[in-house]
């Protein structure tokens, strides 16, 4: 997992995959939706008061059988220039480019250049020995144990600078691994950078011009694609959030070599429905070849997605998050409906949002979002808090200054928050939609932190 406010580029926690589920193909269900004009007021009603509490500014488009039910912008996509948001307008997706690289990594196989069970050392020169035991079937599940690079405590630094795929590989190429090959899912995504260096490998073309034409061009994708350094006609500028000021500021910069086939695609809600729809078909690759991407094999992730169950039905999804960005696709292939979110401010929860429009579509409970009452807690239930957690493969520091509780990922200094007490349990993390709720055993001891908002991930105190 990685939080929009520190690093980028994913995470699949912001969808649903809860529950593991056999892939099926299943046909449209019976199920009743609600009315065009009741489903329209209500997404309409909710995003309203999402702009309000949770600083929500984007594109939303909900779709069945292909048929758009709502499609619409809220808020600007540049407050520089007045401009709104609206279906058209472009969004960088993060880590919703994985699903795309995974299907690039399908349609190679399937033409024969590689397998999913070859050793990624087939393809990488001067391959460390520690990788020897590595499969492309490793890098698609993130089963593979290689460290995330976007958690290095430099990644902000070289972030900022044009880096080739080779170049990116040669940052964790020579780390040690988390944990021996298979042996657990981790989310990574080096795992994606490497399948992205495999793909231009093996095909002998660039990432974004392997994409472009053999998904973009024939599925008439038009506005989506690589997000260099090109002018895009109607993009979105992506924002975060200035806490000292309470004001939205320009997003940090990132060169999109970094994120590459990890997270460097742009598209439109329009566009994603596009592929959306085409997976429930052989256009790209086989019905074989799709199952198969759609099993999940540890942490009910898949080949770029995340399967589960949501509402008691088989969900299909994943999250992206990069500065100034954040996106959701999930999808409920036995309903034949689609929920697609993207949002140009930092920090909003484009995962939960999905979520809550889904259960709209479907009828089921959700709340209206209202903005959180801030309280005030006694510094020394603060001191309780204090200390440092693991989450997944990036280290929390929480400190107590000055009776303020603050948050720092990673050792890195950019990313420390406050976290803003809503109980004497719960805290909000300061600019952003996370939730953080810690936990106590039997004796009153902290134990962990969970994270609702993420897919309640959890984070146990390890000091």
């Amino acid at each position: 997992m990685v939080l929009a406010t520190t690093l980028v580029f994913c995470s699949p926690l912001t969808g649903y995959g809860q529950q593991q589920s056999a892939p099926g193909r299943g046909e449209p269900s019976a199920t009743s939706l609600a009315p065009n004009a009741t489903l329209t007021s209500k997404v309409d009603e909710y995003l309203k008061a999402a702009m309000k509490a949770r600083r929500f500014a984007g594109s939303v488009l909900i779709a069945r059988n292909g048929q758009v039910l709502v499609s619409k912008g809220y808020g600007m996509a540049n407050l520089e220039d007045g401009a709104p948001n609206t279906p058209e307008t472009k969004f960088r997706l993060g880590s919703v480019t994985k699903q795309f690289t995974s299907m690039a990594v399908m349609m190679l196989r399937e033409r024969g250049k590689l397998s999913v069970g070859d050793p990624v050392c087939k393809y990488v020169p001067d391959c460390p020995a520690a990788w020897q035991a590595i499969t492309i079937r490793h890098l698609l599940t993130h089963t593979s144990g290689i460290p995330n690079y976007t958690a290095l405590p430099d990644f902000r630094n070289f972030g900022r600078t044009p880096m080739t795929a080779p170049a990116l590989v040669d940052l964790f190429k020579n780390l040690p691994l988390d944990f021996a090959p298979g042996e657990k899912y981790s989310y990574s995504n080096s795992g994606y950078i490497v399948l992205g260096y495999i793909i231009e490998r093996v095909s002998g073309k660039s990432y974004q011009d392997f994409l472009r034409e053999n998904i973009f061009g024939p599925l008439r994708m038009v506005n989506s694609g690589y997000d260099g350094n090109m002018v895009l006609a109607h993009r979105a500028a992506g924002y975060a959030y200035d806490p000292q000021t309470n004001t939205p500021v320009n997003a940090a910069y990132i060169d999109m070599s970094v994120p590459f086939a990890a997270g460097a695609l742009y598209s439109t809600v329009g566009d994603l429905l596009l592929w959306d729809q085409a997976l429930y078909t052989e256009r790209l690759i086989s019905r074989k070849s799709l199952d198969e991407m759609f099993t999940p094999f540890k942490g009910n992730y898949a080949y770029g997605w995340s399967v589960g169950k949501e509402f008691d039905r088989r969900s299909i999804s994943h999250g992206g998050d990069i500065y100034g960005f954040a996106s959701n696709i999930s999808r409920f292939p036995d309903d034949r409906v689609t929920v697609i979110v993207l949002t140009n401010h930092e920090g909003v929860a484009a995962g939960a949002i999905a979520r809550d429009l889904a259960a709209i579509v479907f009828g089921k409970p959700y709340k209206i979002p209202v903005e959180p009452k801030i309280i005030t807690v006694e510094s020394s239930i603060l001191d309780s808090y204090v200390g440092r957690y693991q989450l997944q493969t990036t280290v929390l520091d929480i400190t107590n200054e000055g009776g303020k509780l603050m948050w720092t990922q990673g050792g890195v200094a950019e990313s420390k928050r406050q976290l803003l007490a809503t109980s004497q349990t719960d805290f909000l993390l300061q600019g952003t939609e996370l939730l953080v709720r810690f936990v106590k055993d039997d004796k009153g001891h902290v134990t962990q932190l969970i994270i609702p908002s993420a897919g309640n991930v959890t984070a146990a105190k390890i000091k």
